[in-house]
């Protein structure tokens, strides 16, 4: 048997341009986590604007919960869209045309003027967000070395919990500032794809795929071939878990916000102390998050994909009704949410881990895309839920709560996945 290289010397084989690869994918995806979290901290007093004399909690759940479900079949379609547009176009193109498209509507976002407006913008955001995960968590598959491939897609989910914890402390910074404000600095990731278009070339796995098949695979359709016989189990079933993922993210974490001014309420408190003790409660979400996409992966190399995704779906079942209706302060609720952040934010580090491995070069992004997102289109329905059983059970915290029942769905799916540690891509 051939010893293991050690961990040291894999480090050490990697070039400047890998590490730059992962470095700018990391951006692409830190300022999708920022756009992305802007919204959910900015939700109650942009909409309170908007809405004007109808801006009341209810029509706030109401409404946000609107924009929420939006903005993530936007999400859907731009990923599904531009993971094939990676399949034709090129990895590192895609990457740049969908952080301008993102960059351009946050920042387009700050001139709303109605509720509809803002849906609008968050919709063409979300197209971007979509499309530049699809496209960086394969650029960087396919940059890296096998022996630190892994490794590599943890780092690279690293930069959703970086994104948090920036929107966080741009929140706290700008607390005296319009919430318009928040949407403006969204412009910023057009820098980033700047200087992907100038450093960042195709990968070589790819062009050699293309120009070996130009004139026979990439003639039928990507997409299609998804569903073919060889292929589609893996489809159905990541996507299932994807789907299971980000509705229990969407449909209940990514309430903490509003979670943490319920509780704060009773204390009457000014505004900015009230946006400055929100900040505090997401970098304690962000941390436990941080952590989690970082563990998944030794996780995966040690037990396997399936069973670090075991783990995470049963830690996010537990921790998640735990963290949201035990609290009755606070500071239990600080206490509590980097646990949530581990489990429900870590469990999407499985992604870039996963899906690459499922789908061969010729339709990798295709694929990443697709599981990763069409899921989307069906986890719509948990803000769109959520902000319904507000209005049956009373609070957000017991509507959020009864969303974990769709981890123990996960638990059934994962049943059906394939293993695929120690394979090599295709």
């Amino acid at each position: 048997m051939t010893p293991p290289v050690s961990s040291t010397s894999a480090w050490r084989q990697l070039t400047r341009y890998q590490w730059l690869v992962l470095v700018v994918a990391w951006l692409g995806w830190v300022f999708d986590s920022m756009d992305a979290t802007i919204y959910a901290l900015v939700m109650a007093p942009a909409l309170k604007q908007l809405l004007g004399s109808q801006g009341t909690p209810e029509n706030i759940a109401k409404y946000g919960g609107i924009i929420f479900a939006i903005f993530m079949v936007g999400w859907a379609l731009g990923g599904v869209t531009f993971g094939i547009a990676a399949d034709y176009l090129g990895r590192a193109r895609t990457l740049v045309i969908t952080i301008l498209i993102y960059a351009i509507f946050t920042g387009l976002a700050g001139f709303s003027h109605s509720w509809a407006e803002l849906a609008v913008y968050r919709f063409l955001t979300a197209l971007g967000i979509g499309g530049e995960w699809a496209a960086g968590a394969t650029l960087v598959a396919e940059v890296w070395p096998e022996s630190l491939r892994v490794k590599g897609a943890g780092l690279l989910q690293s930069a959703w919990g970086a994104g948090y914890f920036l929107a966080a402390a741009l929140y706290h910074l700008l607390s005296g500032q319009s919430w318009r404000v928040m949407f403006f600095v969204g412009l910023a990731p057009a820098l980033i794809a700047l200087l992907v278009r100038l450093r960042v070339r195709e990968p070589e796995r790819w062009v050699e795929t293309r120009r070996e098949t130009a004139a026979g695979t990439l003639s039928r359709s990507t997409l299609a071939e998804l569903f073919e016989p060889q292929t589609r189990r893996d489809t159905l079933v990541g996507t299932a878990l994807a789907f299971v993922a980000v509705f229990g993210l969407w449909g209940a974490t990514n309430w903490t916000p509003t979670l943490i001014r319920e509780l704060l309420e009773p204390r009457h408190l000014d505004e900015v102390t009230t946006v400055r003790l929100v900040s505090y409660a997401i970098m304690s979400l962000n941390t436990g998050a941080i952590v989690g996409y970082l563990v998944f992966a030794p996780l995966a190399e040690w037990l396997g994909r399936r069973g670090a995704f075991l783990i995470m779906l049963v830690g996010s079942a537990a921790a998640l009704p735990a963290t949201f209706l035990f609290p009755s302060s606070y500071s239990t609720a600080i206490l509590l949410l980097p646990a949530l952040g581990f489990f429900s934010n870590g469990i999407f580090s499985g992604f870039p881990i996963y899906l690459p491995e499922i789908f061969p070069t010729r339709i990798r992004a295709t694929g990443a895309g697709f599981c990763f997102n069409a899921g989307r289109i069906m986890a719509a329905a948990g803000p769109l839920l959520t902000g319904a059983l507000v209005a049956y059970l009373g609070t957000f915290a017991r509507a959020a709560s009864s969303v974990a029942a769709v981890y123990l769905l996960g638990i059934l799916i994962l049943a059906k996945a394939r293993e695929t540690r120690d394979e090599a891509l295709r």
